[in-house]
Formats: structure tokens, C-alpha cells, sequence
């Protein structure tokens, strides 16, 4: 899949690299640069709104081309990282892999982070939103995004079915979200209506970059088992 790689896993980096020695608020700005990563992709797609390959264009900004994200580049970087003598684990945070790094859990959280951000600002005042619309709208982000990270967080496992099936529910929230906006009530709606056209455009993004990932799990989980060793 072009620009993102849908297992981000690193097998056995902890095992490999010893004993983490992070306290709490080591960690606390670990996951402040990571937040940071979510919001300068947004930044990018925000003003990549007019590109029609918007999803290429934002992942080869924030430095996730093809080839840093193939299954080649990690076999030469772990061969290379096998090679060096120092280990700079406890000094540098890039060698340090979690979920939040995943280009999936970054692209799938930012673009849920504008919609929320837009529907919330005119939601809030019930004058302007019928508040049934603004409510179920709300739930039903929330649903897809908390599916996507659960499939996300399986990808990292390796369990690609079980991802599939979690995509699956997040593809069925984001649909909610569509027929939602779709309804011939949101479309004539002052507010809503040209939410809606602002709107749209990042909700098929998602469900491009998940069904993306879905085909490269089923590949995967269509390959036969000897190809593996």
C-alpha cells in the first residue's frame, strides 16, 4: 500500500534493546511528541484539502514514503541495526516504538481530530444544530475511531483477521456518519449542509486509507505459510 505500511510493529524491539528505563513523565513526553505528530498531520492535510491524492501528498510530508515503509527498508534497517555496536535506545526516542507511531494510528486519529473539532464548534449551540443530529453525529465519529484503533492496535500485533473484522466495524460507524449527513434533513440543514461538504471528502479518506490496509491483511492472510519462512 502506497506510503503506509499496515503492520508497524517491531517485533521483539524490547527484547532486543534491554530494560527501558523511562519514569512517568519520560513517558508523559513521549506521548506530548507523539500528540505533536497527530497535529502536524493535520496541519498537512488541511492545507492539502484541494489535492486529489491529498492521502500520498500528507503521508510523503511527514516523511512516510514508500520506501521508509516496505518491508524491504525494515529488513535493511534491522540489518543494520544488528551491526551497530551502540545502542542509543535510552537516548533517542526514534528507536522507541509504540502504537502512537503507527502512520495508520496517526492519519486515522488527525482526521477524526478536524471532524470533531469543526462538528463540535457548531454542535455546542443547539440554536444552530438540531441537537438529535449533533448527538448522533458525535457517536458515531466516536464509534469508527474507536474501532480503527483497536484494528490498528491488532495490526501491530500481527493478528490481520482479527484487524479486518475491527476495520469492518469502524467502515460500518463511518457509514452511519454518511447516512447521517446524507439525510435529505442535514443536506437542506443552513449549518449542517455546508459542514456536510467539508465534511465528506475527509470521511472518504479514511475509508480509502482503511480499505487499503484491509486488502494488504487479506494478502497477507492469503499467503501461503511457507512463503513465510
Amino acid at each position: 500500500m502506497s506510503n503506509f505500511n499496515s503492520d508497524g510493529s517491531q517485533e521483539n524491539d524490547w527484547e532486543d534493546r534491554g530494560e527501558l528505563a523511562w519514569n512517568e513523565f519520560d513517558w508523559e513526553r513521549y506521548l506530548r511528541e507523539q500528540d505533536e505528530a497527530v497535529h502536524r498531520y493535520l496541519r498537512f492535510y488541511e492545507a492539502a484539502k484541494g489535492e486529489t491524492d491529498r492521502i500520498d501528498f500528507v503521508a510523503e510530508k511527514m516523511g512516510w514514503g514508500q520506501d521508509d515503509w516496505s518491508d524491504e527498508a525494515e529488513t535493511a534497517d534491522s540489518a543494520k541495526e544488528d551491526d551497530d555496536d551502540d545502542d542509543d535506545f535510552d537516548d533517542d526516542d526514534d528507536d522507541v516504538y509504540t502504537l502512537h507511531k503507527n502512520p495508520i494510528f496517526i492519519a486515522t486519529k488527525a482526521i477524526y481530530l478536524g471532524l470533531r473539532q469543526s462538528w463540535e464548534k457548531l454542535a455546542v449551540d443547539g440554536t444552530q444544530v438540531p441537537q438529535p443530529i449533533a448527538v448522533a453525529l458525535l457517536a458515531s465519529l466516536q464509534r469508527g475511531e474507536e474501532n480503527a484503533v483497536q484494528a490498528i492496535n491488532a495490526l501491530d500485533f500481527g493478528d490481520y483477521a482479527m484487524a479486518v473484522a475491527l476495520f469492518k466495524r469502524a467502515m460500518s460507524a463511518l457509514n452511519s456518519s454518511l447516512a447521517l449527513l446524507n439525510d435529505e434533513a442535514a443536506v437542506q440543514h443552513p449549518v449542517v449542509g455546508p459542514w456536510r461538504e467539508e465534511a465528506l471528502p475527509q470521511l472518504f479518506d479514511l475509508r480509502e486509507i482503511w480499505l487499503r490496509v484491509i486488502a494488504e491483511c487479506r494478502e497477507e492472510l492469503d499467503r501461503p505459510v511457507d512463503e513465510e519462512n
